[in-house]
């Protein structure tokens, strides 16, 4: 690379010499794969996309693979993704996407090497704060959580804190996104009920334009591992497309469980169900906002549970990053 170095002192603009070849490292960086191997992993990704496929359950999104050039047979629904098709959705996804806050301070630019902090979710018990019980959880939790969340100068953004148990499951997330809503001016990441909240999230910035050149709310979708997309998560990956919502594409392979034991294994399985979901929003909508996600993890062969403080997480998450960064 090559940098012209310019300076202020006191007023007085120094100019440098200019010099060629820089290499500059800024911060502190964990490198776990070079080049080559994350192109190793890239390959591994494309032929397993290609020739094992992914299970779409969702009749519409089968077609769009379709008419996009894939291999698609409607019986078994298995999508098989040319090689080529994986690298234009790479070059057509975003590498810089805006996660626009109520308030404009609020927003949050997402590319490069740029961190940002968010809470956790969703939970689905609490210890109440004053009575000291432990219970379910409320809307009116989910109201009061988000406020919280909302003062935290920490967190740049708030995922849906809690489940509100106490309206019905199949209207859950409409409620969920009044209670967010109403209580924070950051970005906020929640479940969609597909048109529902995109009414609800146009009406709060005044219409859908306004919402497509700031959109208040991104979608979160998981992937069913190994190689699967279920009905439900294909089609929030479509509406959010075509709504120019941004979508975080959320693997959650388990080492051991619902991909290989093997971490290199299921770096492969997971960045197939991540780019197997951006093919589909970019054959969806060319340009459309994509978030690379993670929550993938070892499962405890003892307790068949998803250990998430262990190393083994954190090994995956800074492959999980250098994968993203490698795509940009």
């Amino acid at each position: 690379m090559t940098y012209l170095y310019i300076k202020n002192y006191g007023g007085v603009i120094l100019r440098s010499t200019v010099q060629a070849g820089v290499s500059k490292i800024e911060g502190f960086g964990l490198y776990g794969f070079s080049e080559d191997e994350l192109f190793a992993i890239h390959s591994s990704t494309l032929e397993v996309l290609e020739y094992t496929g992914l299970k779409v359950q969702c009749k519409e999104a089968l077609e769009i693979f379709a008419e996009g050039g894939a291999r698609v047979d409607f019986k078994t629904s298995i999508v098989k993704i040319p090689q080529y098709l994986v690298e234009e959705a790479i070059k057509s996804a975003p590498s810089t996407i805006l996660l626009a806050g109520r308030n404009p301070k609020n927003d949050l630019i997402l590319g490069g090497k740029r961190v940002g902090f968010i809470n956790f979710g969703e939970g689905v018990s609490i210890i109440d704060p004053y009575t000291r019980k432990y219970r379910p959880t409320t809307k009116k939790d989910v109201a009061d959580l988000t406020r919280f969340c909302d003062a935290l100068d920490q967190l740049d953004a708030v995922l849906r804190p809690v489940a509100p148990h106490d309206v019905p499951p199949k209207v859950s997330v409409v409620h969920n996104a009044e209670a967010i809503f109403n209580n924070t001016s950051k970005h906020i990441f929640i479940g969609c009920d597909g048109k529902k909240v995109l009414k609800m999230a146009a009406a709060v910035v005044g219409g859908e334009e306004k919402l497509r050149d700031r959109p208040i709310f991104s979608c979160n979708i998981c992937p069913t591992s190994p190689l699967q997309l279920v009905d439900h998560a294909a089609e929030v990956i479509i509406e959010g497309a075509r709504a120019g919502i941004p979508v975080n594409m959320l693997s959650m392979a388990m080492a051991g469980a619902t991909s290989t034991i093997t971490l290199g294994g299921t770096l492969v399985t997971h960045n197939a169900e991540v780019l197997g979901a951006i093919v589909l929003s970019q054959l969806t909508q060319k340009g459309a906002p994509v978030i690379y996600g993670s929550s993938t993890t070892i499962m405890d062969m003892r307790t068949t549970t998803a250990p998430v403080g262990s190393p083994e997480l954190g090994m995956i998450n800074a492959g999980v990053a250098k994968l993203a960064q490698y795509y940009q």
